[in-house]
C-alpha cells in the first residue's frame, strides 16, 4: 500500500512539473502578415493613381492592421508608355516568403508564385479563396457568393509580367476610370469563365467602378510586403 501511494505522488509531481514546463513555453509566434488582398479599393475604378497611388493603399491599408512598419507594394503590371519602361507586377513584391493574415503560407518565392519550374507549376501556389485573405482576414466573395467579387486587378500575363501586345490591359496604367478600357484581372477563388488563373484570368469590360463591378469585381488588388 505504502509502495503505491509513493508511485501515485510521484506521478502527481510528474504530472504538475509537465504542465508546468508546457504552461512556460512562450506560446509559438506565427508569421506576420506579408500579403493580402485590400478589403476595399479606392472607389474610382481601374484609377487607382497609378503604381503610386496603389503602393499608397495597400500601405494605409497596412498600417490600419497593424502591419504598416513594412514596406507594401501593389501587384500591378503597366506597359511602356510615354518613355517609361513596362512594369512587371513579379518585380515589385520583394522575396518572399508571404504570408497571409491567419500566418498561413502563400508562397515561399516568386518563383514558386508564379509556377516558373514544371516543379512549381505541378505544385503550385496556395493562393485559393480561403487563403487569399484581406489585411484583416477576411475572405473575398467569390463565384457562388452574393455578389460575385473575385475579380482581382493585376494588369498582368500569366508569369507576372506586362502585356507587349500594344494593347491596353491596365487602364492606361492605372490612371482611367472611364467606360472604355480594359484591365486584366485575375480570380482569387480559382473559379470562373476566360480561365482560373490567379493572376491573369480575363479582361474587364471597362475601367469605371460600375464596369468592374458589372464584370464580377470591386476594384480589389493584391498586396504583397516587398521587405
Amino acid at each position: 500500500m505504502k509502495q503505491t501511494r509513493q508511485i501515485l505522488i510521484l506521478f502527481a509531481l510528474a504530472v504538475l512539473v509537465g504542465g508546468y514546463l508546457g504552461f512556460a513555453q512562450p506560446p509559438q509566434q506565427k508569421e506576420p502578415i506579408s500579403f493580402f488582398i485590400t478589403s476595399a479599393g479606392p472607389g474610382n475604378g481601374a484609377n487607382l493613381g497609378g503604381l503610386e497611388g496603389a503602393d499608397k493603399h495597400c500601405q494605409t491599408l497596412a498600417a490600419a492592421a497593424g502591419a504598416g512598419n513594412r514596406t507594401w507594394r501593389a501587384y500591378l503590371s503597366t506597359s511602356a508608355a510615354a518613355g517609361k519602361p513596362a512594369v512587371n507586377a513579379r518585380d515589385r513584391i520583394g522575396t518572399g516568403p508571404w504570408y497571409n493574415a491567419r500566418g498561413q503560407r502563400i508562397a515561399q518565392n516568386v518563383g514558386d508564385l508564379h509556377g516558373d519550374t514544371l516543379e512549381q507549376a505541378r505544385r503550385g501556389n496556395n493562393l485559393t479563396k480561403v487563403m487569399a485573405l484581406t489585411e484583416k482576414g477576411e475572405t473575398v466573395n467569390g463565384v457562388g457568393d452574393k455578389p460575385n467579387q473575385h475579380d482581382i486587378l493585376t494588369g498582368s500575363q500569366l508569369d507576372g509580367t506586362a502585356f507587349t501586345d500594344g494593347a491596353d490591359h491596365a487602364c492606361s496604367n492605372w490612371t482611367s476610370n472611364a467606360a472604355s478600357g480594359s484591365a486584366q484581372v485575375g480570380h482569387h477563388d480559382r473559379m470562373g469563365g476566360g480561365n482560373t488563373s490567379w493572376n491573369s484570368a480575363h479582361g474587364s469590360k471597362g475601367c469605371g467602378q460600375e464596369n468592374l463591378v458589372a464584370t464580377g469585381g470591386n476594384g480589389y488588388f493584391y498586396c504583397f510586403a516587398e521587405k
